[in-house]
């Protein structure tokens, strides 16, 4: 029989072994392994019994690479791999800003130095479990919640699906792991605090109230956030939409309110991007003839400013842009978009001034907006669509309380319909 070319794939070779009896080994040929540059060849077995299992290796390990899916030998370290995964992972800005501190402080201190192909399912239910039960220097001191445990998860399991998909692994560990579950997730989950509609009625008096101070007026701080907030309350959007509105998708006569942006946090300051919450592309959501004219209020009190400010106003046709008061140097410029974080501040002064609850966030008008509706008994397929949800089913299990309400009042509807109470 001819000898092989080398690279060609050798033949099975006896290896001399002492005080036992000799084995059989056989190497793969020289090949091109794209995940390190360069060609490589390596022992597929040294322990065989006989020649023919060595060959038998041989012709597997084969076949496997023509069908491709042979992995790579590549020792590179899960740390490593996550860096070059997470630098060409297509997301939007802000998921990037939401993955990069949890890649940083909860993965890599602690398993980044394995080497990817030793990663086992066991090693990420360790991690798992250590993230939900040690102190967190990044979380206050305390323990990581089951959300953030299982977000941690998902980004894992992205990261091991492109390794098997550049055949750097063979299988995900993730698939098989055991994150902490939905029920778990919501266990830990708070309860929305929410503002009944005679609560809302007395916090728009209150806001829209001049202090009387010195310097009081239309461009005062004490009534500078009224349209905003009152925004909030009537309409239930969240907090980047509202700060994303534009002027020229004010449709008035329509009393509608088109929603093509938002302002979002990306590191340490705040960008537009286009709204792609929920799917919308080009949200609508309608409104009373009321809110148009607070909108009108903020138009006028905009126009105020511009004029003060003259060419430093920087428009961007925002609603709710950044106006006049106390304008930083070389920081946000009058016009443009808000710091998302200083309005969240300006909301926890103005909560503190009027004594709402405590954890009452601005979020929480969103959730006081649909309790409210559905407890007034408006359509619940109205109520979720000008919120965006999906369908009006994940909206009444959202607001479990007004489902249960809804449900006792159709049981007393029925019970006198049918004459249930004669009963006795």
């Amino acid at each position: 029989m001819a000898k092989r070319g080398n690279g060609l794939g050798g033949s099975a070779v006896e290896i001399s072994r002492r005080g036992r009896p000799n084995t059989w080994g056989v190497r793969t040929p020289l090949h091109y392994d794209p995940v390190q540059g360069m060609k490589v060849r390596f022992w597929i077995g040294r322990e065989f019994a006989t020649k023919t299992e060595a060959n038998r290796a041989l012709s597997k390990w084969l076949t496997e690479r023509e069908a491709g899916t042979i992995v790579s030998r590549s020792d590179m370290k899960l740390g490593d791999w996550l860096d070059k995964w997470f630098a060409g992972h297509r997301v939007e800005d802000t998921t990037r800003a939401g993955y990069e501190p949890k890649i940083r402080l909860h993965i890599k201190p602690h398993i980044g130095s394995k080497k990817l192909k030793d990663v086992i399912d066991d090693d990420l239910d360790a991690l798992y479990r250590m993230l939900e039960q040690a102190p967190c220097p990044s979380n206050n001191g305390k323990p990581l919640g089951a959300k953030s445990v299982r977000h941690i998860h998902n980004i894992l399991s992205g990261a091991f699906d492109a390794a098997v998909a550049k055949r750097l692994i063979s299988t995900n560990p993730a698939a098989t792991a055991n994150p902490p579950t939905i029920r778990q997730i919501k266990a830990q989950q708070r309860k929305y605090v929410t503002l009944d509609d005679a609560s809302t009625a007395r916090f728009i008096e209150d806001i829209w109230g001049p202090c009387g101070k010195r310097g009081c007026g239309p461009l005062h701080f004490c009534t500078r956030d009224a349209p905003l907030w009152t925004t909030y309350t009537a309409t239930g959007t969240r907090r980047s939409e509202a700060l994303g509105m534009k002027w020229h998708l004010i449709h008035w006569e329509d009393c509608a309110i088109e929603l093509e942006w938002v302002c979002v946090e990306v590191g340490n300051k705040s960008v537009l991007r286009r709204l792609t919450k929920d799917g919308d592309d080009n949200a609508i959501i309608y409104a009373d003839q009321a809110l148009m004219s607070v909108l009108k209020i903020q138009w006028e009190r905009q126009q105020a400013w511009r004029e003060k400010l003259g060419s430093l106003w920087d428009d961007h046709d925002l609603v709710f842009a950044r106006d006049g008061y106390r304008p930083r140097q070389g920081g946000i410029t009058p016009g443009g978009p808000q710091d998302a974080g200083q309005v969240s501040a300006r909301w926890r002064s103005t909560r503190e001034r009027l004594d709402l609850p405590e954890r009452f966030r601005i979020h929480d008008w969103r959730h006081s907006k649909v309790t409210n509706d559905l407890e007034a008994g408006e359509n619940p397929v109205e109520v979720s669509a000008n919120v965006r949800h999906h369908s009006p089913g994940y909206t009444m299990a959202q607001y479990g309380k007004s489902r249960a309400q809804g449900a006792r009042k159709l049981a007393a509807g029925t019970a006198q319909r049918i004459g249930l109470g004669k009963i006795g």
